[in-house]
């Protein structure tokens, strides 16, 4: 056998190792700290707690002050260019933030952590290796940051052109669902819930897991010929 093709062997056979090597005790530490940064857990906590907040990547991210010389730069309300720059720039700090936090992560083990965890889950349901699990998270909080990681592991060559679109199908649909719903729809309307607060949350993420495999299921059939080759 040449030397070629036993390399193409052991790289065939090396993703199947990966996914089923237990990974050490780190690596699953580094992964449940990076699901309670970017899940939202600890997004809203009651005073006595509100320390937990500190563990919260919307907490940590924090927000802009109010813009002192408008003469220069456009704020509430602004647009054209100026405006959708700074909604943009406004945008770049949680990015930076959360793809750098997960390559910290990612180093003490998260992502193999991560693959042996979920891959049971979302294999089965979405086609998706584990190691998506991290850019599904974080999209639950940060629709931006979310969408940085899925291009990260599309340009590492992680995931195939098919896997992409689904996860985003799971993202698209209520992306920042987290966020937006503690802060806008909980803030505004939680005296006229009928249901206690986490009912809509879990309608939420069971839609959006329905909206993927819905799609994934399009990708399979009526496109099946545009993915022949992956």
């Amino acid at each position: 056998m040449s030397d070629a093709k036993v390399e193409t062997n052991a790289a065939e056979q090396a993703p199947q190792t990966h996914e089923n090597k237990l990974p050490g005790i780190g690596a699953f530490i580094a992964f449940i700290l990076a699901v309670i940064m970017f899940s939202g857990v600890f997004a809203k906590m009651p005073d006595a707690y509100k320390w937990l907040s500190a563990l919260d990547f919307s907490t940590l991210v924090g927000k802009f002050g109010t813009i002192v010389d408008k003469a220069n730069l456009v704020g509430h309300g602004g647009n054209g260019a100026r405006g959708g720059f700074l909604f943009g720039l406004s945008l770049v700090p949680g990015v930076m933030f959360a793809l750098g936090m997960i390559e910290v992560l990612a180093h003490y083990g998260a992502l193999r952590a991560a693959q042996f965890l979920m891959t049971p889950l979302l294999k089965p349901l979405l086609g998706l290796p584990g190691l998506t699990g991290l850019a599904l998270i974080t999209d639950l909080q940060s629709t931006d940051a979310g969408a940085g990681l899925t291009k990260g592991l599309y340009d590492d060559g992680l995931i195939n052109r098919k896997q992409l679109v689904t996860m985003c199908a799971w993202q698209y649909a209520g992306a920042g669902c987290i966020s937006n719903y503690m802060t806008t729809v909980v803030g505004g309307l939680i005296a006229w819930f009928l249901v206690p607060i986490w009912v809509p949350m879990v309608v939420f993420l069971v839609l959006k897991f329905v909206g993927a495999m819905l799609v994934r299921f399009v990708l399979s059939t009526v496109y099946k010929k545009d993915f022949a080759n992956e």
